[in-house]
């Protein structure tokens, strides 16, 4: 009856450790480029949490031991991890919105916004398509998704099981999240911002130089081909610079020393 009862309680502790696990890995996955993706079914969105939650838990089991034995409310427990694992997951969404919102602007620069279609379930440029595309596999390919279970890992010594975190510091957080990933965006595709500026100015000094010139049916071909021309020297570069920004947030995503 011992042996019974030891197994029982064995078993109890396992399934209490992965299902804390579990509320924190959910959310991270649920918003994590690639797999988080409204085109990636949910079955596979679950599978890939559960899988991540193998990996993580028997890392964090040491530390999170008493939760196991003696596991808080249940209902506050869900509410903690769930936030916790919310906030991690949109300050690496943030990386990938950054992205996004990269493409769109160099798309909207070089008049190249409306066409080639559009190649994913949300409304983006050929651009922004091919940024992202591109972004996740080069990420994907250096390891991406480790990084992020060592990083989940690491997050149980900031942020203990069944507490909040201080929502001064996750507000004040946020707001430097979303400057960085708008400044990123706009670093990423300021040469073609640049690019588009000296057209525009260009265009201008030809057209008071002969007003009875269409300037716009010369110009239209030549900035058409030079934002694809300069996408196809820049994507390796501004891929980098994504891939480096992203795996240094990795690295220490709150900014502590």
């Amino acid at each position: 009856m011992n042996a019974a009862a030891d197994l029982l309680q064995i078993s109890r502790d396992i399934l209490w450790l992965h299902f804390i696990v579990f509320l924190r890995v959910g959310p991270i996955m649920s918003l994590f480029p690639g797999f988080g993706e409204r085109s990636v079914p949910a079955r596979v969105k679950l599978v890939v949490a559960i899988m991540f939650t193998v990996v993580v838990a028997p890392a964090i089991a040491p530390l999170i031991a008493e939760a196991t034995r003696q596991p808080p409310p249940l209902a506050w427990l869900v509410l903690s991890e769930t936030v916790i694992g919310l906030v991690i997951g949109i300050g690496i969404r943030l990386f990938l919105l950054a992205l996004q919102t990269a493409g769109s602007i160099a798309a909207q620069a070089t008049s190249l916004a409306q066409i080639l279609g559009n190649a994913g379930v949300t409304p983006l440029p050929a651009i922004g398509h091919l940024l992202v595309v591109g972004g996740l596999a080069l990420a994907m390919m250096l390891g991406l998704h480790v990084r992020v279970a060592e990083m989940v890992v690491l997050t149980y010594n900031l942020f203990p099981v069944a507490e909040l975190p201080d929502a001064a510091a996750v507000t004040a957080w946020g707001i430097r999240q979303v400057a960085a990933s708008f400044a990123l965006a706009f670093t990423l595709a300021a040469p073609f911002v640049i690019v588009s500026v000296l057209y525009n100015l260009t265009l201008g000094i030809i057209n008071r130089a002969m007003p009875q010139m269409m300037v716009v049916f010369v110009g239209a071909p030549v900035i058409t081909a030079g934002g694809l021309g300069l996408l196809l020297l820049l994507a390796p570069t501004m891929l980098t610079i994504w891939v480096k920004a992203i795996e240094t947030f990795i690295v220490n995503p709150f900014g502590g020393g």
